[in-house]
C-alpha cells in the first residue's frame, strides 16, 4: 500500500513500516524539555541575526579590509556550516537518539561562538562562524524531531510552530542588545553573549531533556526492512519522492528571503540614510513581526492546514517587500517589514510543522533535516547575493526585489505540495505516488 498522509494530518501506519507509539502523557517533565528545547532556538537564532547586527563595523573597524561582496562571504560562512549541520544532525538523531544530539549541536555553537570575539582577522572569523553554523544547523531539527515525539499528534504542528518562535525571539534580542552595547563596547561583546547558552541552558538541558531512540527495528542496519529504515532513501523514492524535493525548494527559497534580510537589512537601512540606531529598530521591526507570525501561523496553521497557511504568508512577504521598493513613508516602512517578518519566518515554521506531520516517526528528524539542509543552500546563498548587487551598484531595492521573489517563488511551490496532497490522498489503493 503506497499512501502519502496529508501534510497536516497526524501520521498514520503503513503495512511494512515501523510506527513509533504514541507519545506519553504531556507531563510536567515533558513541558520542561520543550521549554529547553524553546530556549535553545532561541540562542539559534540570536546567533544567527547576530552578524547582521555587527556587519557594518566589521566593515569599517576592524582594519580586515572587508568589502560588501566579501562580507556577505562571511557572512554566508555560518549558513554553509548550517546546511552541514542540517544534513548530518538530523540523521544522527534518528540514530544516535535527540538529546545526545542537541546538546552536542548546542555546545559547539556556544563555544565557537564565543571564539569569534577574539578572532584576529577575517579568515578565522569565518572559519569559526563555519564551525559555529554546524552546530546551529543540527540544533533546530534534532530539538523538532525531539518536540515531536513529546507532544500529543494533535498539538504537534502547533507547537512546532511555536517553538520555531525562537528564532525571530533571539534575532529580536541581537537587534535589543546591539543597540547599546555595540556602541558602547564594540561588536566583540556581541559574540561573548552566547556564554549563557553554555553556563544556563545546556545544564537545563542535561536535567530536563529525556534520551529517545527510533523504535525497535526502524535503525538502519543489513537487517533493517527497506520501508523500515531512517535514511535519505527512504525520502527520496515512492511514496516520498515529489513531496520531499518540494519542501526542500521551498525551503530553500523562504530561507533565501529569511535570512537575506536577517543579513543585510541593518546595512540596507544605513545605506539608505538612515544611522545604526535606526538601522537596528528596522530589524527589531522584522524580527518582531516574525514573533507574531510563529503565533499567527500556529493558530491558523491548526485551523486551516500548515501547507494553505504558508502560502498565504509568503504571498504577503513578498507582496510587503515589494512595497518597500516604491520607497514608502517611514510608518509604512515599519509596518512592511513586519508583514516581511510575519510572512517569511511564519513560511518557514509552517513548512517544519508539515513535515514533522508528513513523515512517520522513524523518518521524522531525518526528513527535517533533508528539508532544513537543502533550505540552507538558500541561506547560504542569500548574503552572498546581497553583497553581489551591492558591489554591482544595483542599489538596495535590488535585494528588497530578490527576496520579494524567493517569497513568491515559495508560494507557488507551496501550492504545489497542496496539490500533490491532494492528488496522493485520493488515489486508489495500490497506485504508486511520487
Amino acid at each position: 500500500m503506497n499512501h502519502t498522509p496529508s501534510a497536516a494530518a497526524p501520521e498514520r501506519s503503513t503495512p511494512g513500516t515501523a510506527s513509533a507509539a504514541p507519545p506519553p502523557k504531556f507531563s510536567r517533565k515533558s513541558a520542561m524539555a520543550v521549554l529547553v528545547c524553546w530556549l535553545l532556538v532561541v540562542f539559534d537564532g540570536y546567533d544567527l541575526i547576530v552578524y547582521g547586527t555587527v556587519q557594518s563595523a566589521l566593515i569599517s573597524d576592524t582594519g580586515w579590509g572587508l568589502t560588501k561582496a566579501t562580507a556577505g562571504t562571511v557572512g554566508s560562512m555560518a549558513f554553509a556550516g548550517m546546511m552541514i549541520g542540517a544534513v548530518f544532525a538530523g540523521r544522527m538523531a534518528d540514530t544516535w537518539g535527540r538529546r545526545r544530539t542537541i546538546l552536542g549541536c548546542s555546545v559547539l555553537f556556544s563555544v565557537f561562538t564565543i571564539l569569534c570575539a577574539f578572532a584576529p582577522n577575517a579568515y578565522v572569523f569565518g572559519a569559526l562562524r563555519l564551525l559555529a553554523g554546524i552546530g546551529l544547523g543540527g540544533l533546530v531539527p534534532s530539538a523538532n524531531a525531539l518536540v515531536a515525539e513529546l507532544v500529543p499528534a494533535k498539538w504537534r504542528s502547533t507547537i512546532a510552530t511555536l517553538m520555531m518562535s525562537g528564532v525571530p525571539i533571539g534575532g529580536s534580542l541581537a537587534a535589543l542588545v546591539g543597540i547599546p552595547l555595540i556602541p558602547a563596547f564594540g561588536w566583540p561583546v556581541m559574540f561573548l553573549v552566547a556564554v549563557l547558552a553554555l553556563a544556563v541552558v545546556i545544564p537545563l538541558g542535561l536535567r530536563y531533556l529525556p534520551e529517545t531512540l527510533p523504535p525497535a527495528g526502524t535503525r538502519t542496519g543489513p537487517a533493517a526492512p527497506e520501508s523500515g529504515r531512517a535514511g535519505f532513501g527512504s525520502l527520496l523514492r515512492a511514496p516520498y519522492l515529489g513531496v520531499s524535493v518540494l519542501y526542500a525548494v521551498a525551503t530553500l527559497v523562504t530561507l533565501f528571503a529569511w535570512y537575506g534580510l536577517g543579513t543585510w537589512l541593518p546595512n540596507l537601512m544605513q545605506l539608505a540614510g538612515y544611522n545604526l540606531g535606526s538601522a537596528l529598530t528596522f530589524a527589531l521591526a522584522l524580527n518582531l513581526g516574525a514573533v507574531v507570525g510563529s503565533v499567527a501561523t500556529a493558530w491558523a496553521g491548526t485551523r486551516f492546514g500548515p501547507v494553505p497557511t504558508a502560502v498565504a504568508a509568503a504571498t504577503v512577504a513578498a507582496l510587503a517587500l515589494l512595497v518597500l521598493v516604491t520607497g514608502p513613508p517611514v510608518t509604512v516602512v515599519y509596518l512592511m517589514l513586519v508583514l516581511a517578518g510575519v510572512g517569511t519566518h511564519g513560511t518557514q515554521c509552517l513548512v517544519i510543522a508539515a513535515v514533522a506531520s508528513h513523515y512517520p516517526a522513524h523518518l521524522r528528524g531525518t526528513a527535517l533535516g533533508w528539508a532544513l539542509g537543502v533550505g540552507r543552500i538558500g541561506a547560504v546563498a542569500a548574503p552572498q547575493a546581497g553583497g553581489l548587487l551591492l558591489a554591482a551598484g544595483l542599489g538596495v531595492n535590488s535585494n528588497f526585489l530578490a527576496f520579494a521573489g524567493a517569497a513568491a517563488a515559495a508560494a507557488l511551490l507551496l501550492l504545489a505540495v497542496g496539490a500533490k496532497t491532494i492528488r496522493t490522498t485520493s488515489t486508489p489503493v495500490g497506485v504508486n505516488n511520487v
